[in-house]
């Protein structure tokens, strides 16, 4: 069964499988993935490899029920030292990437390589690292923190090890991104079997699954309706698709709050920084926005009412 079409870009949708414990999740995202890299130029594998942490950041909020924050962290020893994408609940995004460029230039080819293979994947990660995914949930103040180590050789796998650890949900993803596009798909099998033949026709569904993801090409979830997707890879058996919700790009970095973080290192320090530089330049790694203040500006910040002042010079 599948209900009305709806745009395919920056959207994640779900479906079940009809009367089998089984569910998955779809995302693909376009004007979000550009717009959160619109100050940043990655080379090709990293931009690829932040796509894939973008749309998995998606996929896990998608299967959880919290009104707060998902990060997934990605740390290593590889060109790109430290990956985080964070997702809310409401599917707002933002992601950076700090890259080593001395390992990027030891990589040699493959930091020029178009696609992500497994030895592109470990040039980048390393071979030790860890995998995090924290969930901040406001309305319980409640924090949640699984760890696991990159053992994949790539994304997906790491992700699919991380279920395995943490959540004990046997789950299959694939991940996509390219310079328009970000994608994945995942599926996981739940608990639910009422008896033994119950059981049986269960274990039949999560094999088709598994074996209808297996089939899914990356150009299908770059370029490909959902709908088209499910149908040719998941065909054999009757489908609910859900009608999705929108996920945008969205940096919640503030004047206020650069302005808080400069009074807390202290008239002296920010004053010294103003004395050498004629600015005090504070940029945002999320979206690489420069909060600019100058001396009136820092003269503000401290101030005798003690209320923290935004920059006037804001670009």
């Amino acid at each position: 069964m599948m209900e009305t079409l709806i745009p395919a870009g920056d959207v994640v949708r779900r479906f079940i499988v009809e009367n089998r414990p089984v569910r998955g999740h779809f995302v693909r995202i376009e004007e979000a993935w550009r717009a959160l890299r619109l100050h940043r130029d990655y080379p090709a594998p990293i931009r690829e490899l932040l796509g894939q942490a973008v749309s998995a950041s998606v996929l896990l909020a998608s299967t959880l029920k919290f009104r707060g924050t998902l990060t997934l962290q990605l740390q290593g020893h590889g060109a790109a030292r430290l990956l985080v994408s964070q997702c809310t609940h409401d599917f707002r995004i933002r992601a950076l990437v700090r890259v080593d460029e001395q390992r990027l230039a030891e990589a040699g080819e493959a930091a020029e390589a178009a696609a992500l293979t497994p030895e592109v994947f470990r040039h980048l990660v390393g071979k030790e690292g860890r995998l995090a995914v924290t969930v901040e949930a406001a309305e319980r103040d409640m924090r949640y923190q699984g760890i696991v180590p990159l053992a994949g050789n790539s994304f997906a796998e790491c992700l699919e090890g991380y279920f395995a650890s943490s959540e004990q949900l046997p789950t299959r993803v694939r991940l996509a991104a390219d310079e328009s596009h970000a994608a994945g798909l995942l599926i996981q099998q739940l608990p639910g079997a009422r008896d033994a033949q119950d059981d049986l026709e269960s274990e039949s569904a999560w094999r088709d699954a598994q074996d209808g993801i297996g089939a899914v090409r990356s150009s299908d979830l770059l370029g490909s309706p959902v709908e088209g997707v499910l149908l040719r890879n998941f065909g054999q058996r009757d489908l609910r698709l859900y009608a999705g919700s929108p996920v945008r790009f969205e940096c919640r970095c503030d004047p206020r709050r650069v302005a808080s973080l400069l009074r807390a290192l202290g008239a002296a320090e920010v004053r010294d920084v103003l004395e050498e530089q004629g600015t005090v330049t504070v940029t945002c790694d999320f979206c690489n926005r420069p909060y600019r203040f100058d001396a009136v500006d820092v003269e503000g910040l401290f101030a005798a009412d003690g209320a923290p002042h935004a920059p006037t010079s804001l670009h």
